[in-house]
Order: C-alpha cells, then structure tokens, then sequence
C-alpha cells in the first residue's frame, strides 16, 4: 500500500471542531491578558475572563471525553473534579490574604449549590429531554448522597454552635481546624470507593472512539485546568468593580457569579456529556465536584489561613447559608437515591437554585 494511502487512512487526532475550540480558546486567553494587564476597564475585563474560561472548559471537557472511557466514570469525575476546582482554591487563597473571608464562605457554600442544584439540574433537563430518563449508578449514589450529608453536617454544626452561643464559640478556630482534619480523612477513605470502576462504565452506545493517546488527553486537561485557574483569577479581580458598576450586591456575586465562574468546568463539561447520553460520566463529574469543595477544598482553606498567618477562615456560616445548603443536599439526595433521574426532577433542582439566589440578590 503506498505511504500516502497509509497516511489517508490513518485517523485524525485533532478534528476541525477540536482545533477551533483550541484556537478560539488560545486567543481568548490572550484577549483577556491583555485586558486584565492593559488596564482596561472592569466590565469589559470581565466579560473576555469569563468567555475564556467558558472556552477553557470546553476544551477540558474534549479531554474528559477522550480519556473517559478508559478509567472509568469514577476516576475520570475524581480527577475532572480535582483540577476543576484548582481556580477557586487559587481564587479563595488570593481572596483571603486580602481579608475577604466572607467572599470566601459565600463562594464556598455557592459553589455546592451551583452544582448540587443548577448544574446537575441542567444535566438532568437537557439529558431527560433528549433521552428520556436516565440512569446512574445507584450504588455510587448512595455513597455520594452519603458523604454530602456527612460533610455538610461537619460543616453546619460549628455554624450551630456560634449561633447557639455554646462554650465552643470561643474556641472556633481550633473546632474549624479539627473538623477540617476529619473532613479530609473522610475524603481519603472515600478514595478507593470514588476510583472503583462502576457497573455503568462501559463506554456508550453511539459514544465516539477516543483519537487522542492518553497522554495527549491528560496533558491538554492539565494545561486548560491550570490555564482556567490564572484567567479565573483574572476574573475575579475584576469581579469587584464590575459589581459595583452593574449594581450588583458583593453577597450575591460571591455566592452565584463566583461560584459559577469558579465551577464553569464542571457546568459545561456536565451538561456536555448529559446531552450525549453518556449519563454515568455526567453525573460523576458533577456529583464529585461539591463533595470535594466540602471535604477537601473548604478544610485545606480552614487549614492553609491558619498556618500562614491569612484572615482566619472557620466553618461558621450564616444560618440562611447552612439552612440552603441541608435543603438543598436534601433535596439532591431524594432525587438522585434511587438512581434515575428525568427531566421534571431536573427543572425542580434548577426552580430551588432560582429561589436561594433570589434570597441572597439584596445582600
């Protein structure tokens, strides 16, 4: 056969669509650069950080799929959890040496529900409208319902206590402190149980045949991820001016447009995959997301503050932050327990994420 027959028949690695969101992403990122370091004004600085960061989470979103079926949706939605949340740990160190610790705490709990409710909300309405009911992994669902409420209970009882004005609210720091330290070993022993390959693994039907070699897919995740968390934090400098100019509230912009922003990965690449059909994947890189904000992302902050001398951060919230976040775990755990979901249950998830960001749109 001759070379050039070999060569034609050979697959392509990068496709047209692959080298458009990786072009478009590249001078996305730049725009916003210059934008950021050129002194533009704020809204416009933030509009081009954002657009990069939704091109950027696309562009991981084609490395999840292309390495997705070879470790299984259990270790894919570990790993995209862990690098998709690299900007908010980034964005809440640089938020906290600069004394925003309720930006913080609002972030924080915005970031869970952001997930919990509107993003696995639009995962289940586009994937229930275009593919009726869709399965998951019960038994997955299960220890992840299990885990969610476990950690945000750690996270509500310090909250309990300061407002129950105990004898614990004189020691908040070191209560936050050892709960962090319980949180995060509850997340290592959870480990082996996320990374189990599930019954639901298989690649599915009508899915597209990986083109990318696996180091090709893991390097290109790593890059957009850690591309994602410089053009977040660029995205939230500006966020502050640009709040002020639109008239919106500090309170609600850390706890919607940051917690969006800060989760724009998980929200397109969730929402990606639902609409293919590939539920299983979904649902375990949406579902990982908050359970690693509440047991990893939140305790590493409680313990980075105290040891390097940054504004103290505790895991006291508000009560109407802790009292959303059991409704809303609550709500996600009713759903998601019997492992299948619809598009009606999908609609309800996104109606409560509505009203909880209504209650906080005046401060």
């Amino acid at each position: 056969m001759p070379a050039n027959a070999r060569t034609a028949a050979a697959p392509a690695i990068f496709i047209r669509s692959d080298l458009v969101v990786i072009g478009g992403g590249a001078l996305v990122v730049v725009l916003a650069g210059v934008a950021h370091y050129g002194g533009w004004a704020s809204v416009p600085t933030f509009v081009a950080s954002a657009v990069a960061v939704t091109l950027l989470a696309t562009l991981v979103g084609r490395s999840v799929e292309q390495i997705g079926d070879r470790f299984g949706p259990g270790a894919t939605g570990v790993l995209q959890s862990a690098l998709g949340n690299l900007p908010e740990l980034f964005i809440s160190i640089f938020a906290l040496k600069a004394g925003l610790v309720d930006v913080v705490k609002a972030a924080l709990v915005g970031s869970i529900l952001a997930n919990l409710l509107l993003v696995l909300g639009l995962a289940f309405l586009v994937g229930g409208l275009r593919h009726g009911p869709q399965r998951l992994d019960s038994e997955r669902a299960r220890t992840i319902a299990v885990l969610m409420l476990l950690s945000v209970a750690a996270m509500a009882i310090p909250s309990l206590a300061h407002g129950l004005h105990t004898p614990a609210v004189e020691h908040e720091q070191t209560f936050s402190v050892i709960a962090a330290v319980i949180l995060l070993t509850l997340f290592l022993l959870s480990l082996p149980a996320s990374l189990r390959r599930g019954s639901g693994a298989a690649t599915p039907s009508g899915a597209e045949p990986p083109r990318w070699p696996v180091w090709l897919a893991i390097t290109v995740l790593a890059a957009a991820s850690a591309l994602a968390a410089f053009v977040s934090d660029w995205f939230v400098d500006a966020l502050e001016p640009a709040m002020d100019t639109l008239g919106v509230s500090q309170v609600f912009a850390g706890l919607v447009v940051v917690a969006i922003a800060g989760n724009a990965i998980e929200n397109v690449v969730g929402v990606q995959l639902a609409a293919r059909g590939q539920s299983e994947y979904a649902f375990a890189i949406i579902l990982n997301s908050p359970i690693q904000i509440s047991l990893v992302l939140a305790p590493v902050l409680v313990l980075v503050s105290a040891v390097f001398g940054l504004t103290t951060l505790t895991l006291v919230f508000s009560p109407l932050l802790v009292a959303c976040l059991l409704l809303s775990v609550i709500l996600a755990t009713v759903i998601t327990i019997d492992g299948e979901s619809n598009w009606l249950e999908g609609a309800s998830l996104i109606a409560l994420y509505v009203v909880v960001a209504t209650a906080f749109w005046w401060g």
